[in-house]
């Protein structure tokens, strides 16, 4: 078997791509060992640290610059929302965060959501979510659960005022980057979207791009709660 910090191959050009480097933040030792066995088990994932709190978790990140965070939302001293605004407002190059939990309809969740994370992962979840998630989250081309992200938006964004209008946030968007960001709300990877719109992937990606600057957000996630929260697409 490879071992963890060897990569994976690309059968198109032959390199190694290094392995995504993760970091741990979890209060229990059981569920961070559980999650490192799981991961390191895979030649292209390797755990660089853990952190049993989010106080111990920031500057861990600030010092190891991991691809990934694994964060338990709701951790002593500082919980996880904190950490990932902490770890995303000091980084000019911050992790994905992916925020883990209990309970997938927590206002936890969503707040952490807001906050910046990238997605959340249930605790109760197998080794084969656990993978995929780390690695599609990394690959940002899609959104992780999005069922479940939407369920969020409809149960949390519109007990809040919104922070714009629906109408200001469609003035900020070409007519096409509008389009794709409704189809991401939908869950839709880039392929799918390409598909939809009768485009090239490399066009979506640029749509992509785009409706992330003009949103002022870092990744899907965060416009798909934009949308929501402005009233720009509606839960249902």
């Amino acid at each position: 078997m490879s071992g963890p910090d060897e990569g994976r191959a690309d059968a198109r050009t032959g390199t190694t791509t290094p392995p995504l480097r993760i970091v741990l933040a979890d209060d229990e030792r059981m569920v961070r060992t559980a999650l490192r066995a799981i991961l390191c088990a895979e030649p292209d994932l390797e755990v660089v640290g853990e952190a049993a709190d989010g106080a111990e978790a920031v500057p861990m990140i600030r010092e190891l610059r991991p691809d990934i965070a694994l964060m338990d939302v709701r951790m002593p001293e500082i919980d996880g929302i904190r950490a990932t605004e902490q770890v995303l407002a000091g980084m000019a190059e911050p992790p994905r965060v992916i925020v883990v939990t209990t309970f997938e309809n927590d206002a936890y969740v969503y707040e952490a959501l807001r906050a910046g994370a990238s997605g959340f992962l249930l605790k109760r979840a197998g080794a084969e979510d656990l993978v995929q998630a780390v690695r599609m989250v990394a690959r940002s081309d899609s959104l992780l659960f999005p069922a479940a992200v939407r369920e969020l938006a409809a149960r949390y964004a519109g007990a809040r005022a919104a922070r714009e209008s629906a109408r200001a946030l469609r003035k900020r968007l070409s007519d096409r980057e509008a389009d794709v960001l409704r189809l991401m709300t939908k869950g839709m990877t880039n392929a799918e979207i390409a598909d939809r719109l009768t485009v090239g992937p490399a066009t979506v990606k640029t749509h992509v791009a785009g409706v992330l600057a003009k949103l002022g957000v870092r990744d899907r996630t965060q416009a798909v709660i934009a949308a929501y929260e402005s009233g720009f697409v509606r839960p249902g």
